[in-house]
């Protein structure tokens, strides 16, 4: 099962930085944003990152938890989330699951060769853990600005 517009999350379990497990109870009850990026420390998530932290006070006021994604190991993610002093927990998704459940696992193609990576991809769930927006094929620059006005419609 994967996630589908005006549907609730399905059930699943990811671990996180901060010692935490993300369960759909874990979120219940707030605005969820989940975002999916390719790799830590690469040019456009650093700077898709940076648009998050930089706009955090203005989500947590509208009532909205941030959780980044990606294959990354814990300890990179930590390593990642304290070189930018994101003030949001990192999902660590090494075996794809979580990936493949929002199905943002795609084939890509970088210098001609193709391989299967997450296209960049964000999700706006509500208090009721029902999924209200999705953007796929994201383009960083004004998008975190765009996912800021959803939630603070909701």
């Amino acid at each position: 099962m994967s996630v589908e517009l005006n549907q609730p999350i399905p059930d699943f379990s990811a671990s996180a930085t901060g010692d935490q497990t993300v369960t759909p109870a874990s979120l219940a009850g707030k605005k969820v944003v989940i975002y999916f990026y390719p790799k830590d420390n690469t040019p456009g998530c650093t700077t898709e990152g940076q648009d998050f932290r930089d706009n955090y006070e203005a989500f947590t006021e509208a009532g909205a938890v941030i959780y980044g994604v990606s294959r990354d190991s814990l300890r990179t993610h930590t390593n990642f989330k304290t070189k930018h002093e994101f003030p949001f927990e990192l999902i660590s998704d090494p075996d794809e699951s979580f990936c493949r459940l929002f199905d943002v696992i795609k084939p890509k193609k970088l210098y001609g060769k193709e391989y299967e990576g997450i296209e960049r991809s964000t999700f706006v769930f509500d208090e009721q853990g029902v999924l209200r927006h999705e953007w796929r094929k994201v383009k960083v620059p004004g998008h975190v600005a765009e996912v800021l006005a959803e939630v603070q419609a909701l």
